[in-house]
């Protein structure tokens, strides 16, 4: 895909502004990542801003996949589960180091990834959902049926994760190593989204036919998006497995694949800071809700329902355009 840049000086200046505003973001991300954690009382809550990153980072990857690239997913869970057995099988059944299980995972995840979305994402619309259910599935059977070998429904434990002899332990230690993965995968995000390849995955959102006929190939960046997405979730599920020290196929069920569209939507599809507010939010409601006891499903129901009423294109993208209306803007 031939890709120019414009080198007048309104062109210049554009792109100037565009990297100054990304970097004053990610600026802003690192402090809140550092100052947040002052304000927690107790490790409880260190325990819960683990898990609101790591299912972050994989709305981050689901947000490129449906909200740029425009392509549904409602088997995303299977990665995020593969991720955390995968490394735990490496590291429990056939003996290799933490570090190296996880890895392998990941990048076993990412390949698995490119075989299986070559074909899939030939689908469109519905059948494109329909097939990556179809995934989600036959991967949560395998999981809950090969007692031997994860444990069945049960699931199985994961030893700690061990880097060059030290062992990674303790919520303060997981909460920067989770704080340091969502920064590094918002600083991939934004760049990729403000590159040639964000613009080649808008026009793929936009129109295919459009963009095949100004030379881009399509099937190329659907696949590398979805490559993309896979891995994130791969890694965030290999590092909430071995942080909690088990994993259940309950991971990798439609319920949580839907739970994590549903996050994406709710803060903002096409929206980098979106992802995190819809994982943010919706990771921290059931908490929140918990005062409601035998009513909690119902309120929760009623938030989601009244929120995409109000802010129909998301939290972000819709609080985002109130401000730009606001007097004097």
């Amino acid at each position: 895909m031939a890709t120019g840049s414009d080198s007048s000086p309104s062109g210049r200046t554009a792109a100037g502004s565009l990297r100054a505003g990304r970097t004053r973001a990610l600026v802003l991300l690192a402090a809140l990542l550092v100052v947040v954690p002052f304000l927690f009382p107790n490790s409880y809550f260190y325990e819960v801003a683990v898990l609101v990153i790591l299912n972050a980072v994989v709305c981050l990857g689901l947000n490129l996949l449906i909200g740029y690239a425009g392509q549904i997913s409602l088997g995303h869970a299977a990665f995020f589960a593969l991720g955390g057995y995968g490394s735990a099988l490496l590291a429990t059944r056939y003996g290799w180091p933490t570090w190296l299980s996880l890895a392998t995972a990941v990048a076993a995840i990412g390949v698995l990834a490119a075989i299986v979305g070559k074909p899939t994402l030939r689908f469109k619309g519905h059948y494109l959902a329909m097939a990556t259910l179809g995934l989600g599935i036959i991967v949560n059977l395998v999981l809950t049926n090969e007692d031997r070998l994860t444990g069945g429904p049960d699931g199985m434990s994961v030893p700690p994760l061990v880097i060059l002899g030290f062992t990674l332990a303790g919520e303060k230690l997981w909460y920067g190593i989770a704080a340091a993965v969502l920064w590094a995968s918002v600083w991939l995000a934004t760049n990729l989204i403000d590159s040639p390849v964000g613009r080649a995955l808008r026009a793929v959102h936009g129109s295919e036919v459009a963009g095949e006929t100004v030379g881009i190939v399509i099937a190329r960046w659907k696949l590398a998006v979805f490559v993309i997405s896979a891995v994130l979730a791969a890694l965030s599920g290999a590092l909430m497995a071995h942080y909690s020290g088990f994993i259940t196929p309950s991971k990798s069920s439609f319920l949580h694949s839907v739970e994590l569209v549903i996050m994406v939507v709710f803060g903002g599809m096409a929206s980098i800071w979106g992802a995190l507010v819809g994982a943010a939010i919706l990771t921290l409601l059931p908490q929140l809700l918990t005062v409601f006891k035998d009513y909690e499903t119902m309120v929760f129901g009623g938030v989601l329902v009244a929120t995409m009423i109000f802010f129909p294109r998301g939290v972000v993208p819709t609080l985002a355009r109130l401000w730009a209306r606001r007097p004097g803007s």
